[in-house]
């Protein structure tokens, strides 16, 4: 079995800076080579090193009962028996729909795929074909996916119409898109004032995770329900992280604003490829071969996948699931608020490295990230996996334990003494 390094050095010959996606990488917090993973169990993972680690990051959030939990592997393995690919409908991809539905507050109808950003991409095309509009307005620091006309960055001003913020994407494919910065209601109404008449959709992470967790500040969801009710635009909530995660119902629940459409990953699937999207049943009728918005997929509601995410949301049915999440959070939160800025909801937080609340992109973004990547080595020395940037959440999951989290802060406690 090849080492680690083997593996980084043969990775690199192979495979576009040695990693499937940039996050894996740990040039952000200093160091050469990522982690390569043999096994997990439960709250911990296992190099091929064979180094152990208490893992904070649980596949950046799906695993809410941790790695390899029993039920999802049994269900998955008598899945697979049954066979792996059928490109026809299954009974599980009704029952996850129905699962969904009976969770999620807004979704009366929903459509399963096989990613947040084939999710966050059908979505987008499904508002612009329901309101025949162009303009879709989004957050700066929330993530939609790897979409083209959704790369784009704020700019100076109350909002700026958006550039791509990667090579590829060409100016065309943002040019619809409108940044506003997150948590400013003023702002988002400004620019609704200003190309309200053209606008498709406001898309937003009702709970930011992709600039750190960055809670919505009282009346944000609420204000951007009444710009998208008065100038005729669709309400998108990007829960890929926050569904299932802060509660049973995700954000829209937790908060009491319903979006129009919902865009689903992570948790839904079990830890398996699979997202989703839905909403209210007069939009969702526009989905071909229902309506006249073309969206398909291969592999969409795929018999594994849907099996580990049935496994899961059966039992997030029980309330004492979001209890026990949101003790350990409140723990965690508590342990770690002397060393820095803390921000939670429920099963999520970022350990900020500065002292003031981040309410948007540009405060997390005026973070110590240096001092956060010397953060994140001390912890791994001692065996603790945070993710490997300043911008990302904790995942709090359901392996963890009390000690898990008393051995988290006593290390960080460590590293700032």
């Amino acid at each position: 079995m090849r080492t680690g390094s083997e593996l980084w050095s043969r990775a690199r010959e192979l495979i576009p800076g040695g990693v499937n996606s940039p996050v894996r990488a740990m040039r952000a917090v200093g160091l050469d080579e990522p982690l390569f993973v043999r096994r997990a169990s439960g709250a911990e993972l296992e190099t091929v090193d064979g180094a152990r680690y208490l893992d904070w990051v649980v596949s950046w959030g799906p695993l809410l009962f941790g790695h390899a939990d029993p039920e999802t592997v049994a269900a998955v393995v008598e899945a697979a028996a049954d066979g792996t690919s059928f490109g026809a409908p299954t009974e599980r991809e009704v029952e996850l729909a129905a699962e969904i539905v009976d969770a999620v507050p807004s979704v009366e109808r929903v459509r399963l795929v096989s990613s947040g950003t084939e999710a966050a991409m059908s979505a987008i095309r499904l508002a612009r074909g329901f309101t025949h509009r162009d303009r879709v307005l989004k957050f700066a620091g929330c993530y939609h996916g790897h979409v083209d006309a959704l790369l784009a960055s704020a700019g100076s001003g109350i909002a700026t119409l958006g550039i791509p913020s990667t090579p590829g994407v060409p100016s065309g494919a943002a040019h619809d898109t409108i940044v506003c910065t997150y948590n400013d209601l003023d702002g988002a109404a400004a620019a609704v004032a200003r190309y309200g008449e053209g606008l498709a959709c406001v898309i937003v992470e009702p709970v930011a995770g992709n600039m750190g967790v960055v809670p919505p500040e009282p009346g944000f969801l609420n204000g951007l329900r009444r710009l998208c009710d008065a100038s005729g635009a669709l309400l998108v909530f990007d829960e890929v992280i926050s569904g299932f995660r802060v509660a049973r119902g995700g954000a829209q629940e937790r908060y009491g604003v319903l979006p129009d459409l919902t865009i689903l990953g992570k948790i839904v699937g079990g830890g398996l490829p699979l997202a989703a999207f839905g909403g209210r049943a007069e939009i969702l009728d526009h989905l071909a071969p229902a309506g006249e918005v073309y969206q398909a997929g291969t592999l969409s509601g795929n018999p594994l996948a849907t099996a580990a995410g049935l496994s899961v949301l059966r039992r997030l049915r029980d309330g004492a699931v979001y209890d026990e999440l949101e003790r350990l959070g409140a723990r965690l939160e508590a342990g770690l608020a002397p060393f820095g800025r803390v921000q939670r909801v429920g099963a999520m937080l970022t350990l900020f490295c500065r002292d003031e609340p981040v309410r948007d992109y540009d405060d997390a973004a005026t973070s110590d990230t240096d001092r956060y990547g010397a953060l994140f080595r001390h912890l791994l020395e001692r065996g603790i996996y945070l993710a490997p940037s300043q911008f990302e959440a904790l995942f709090v999951s359901l392996a963890h334990t009390d000690a898990d989290v008393d051995r988290t802060v006593e290390a960080v406690a460590d590293f700032s003494a």
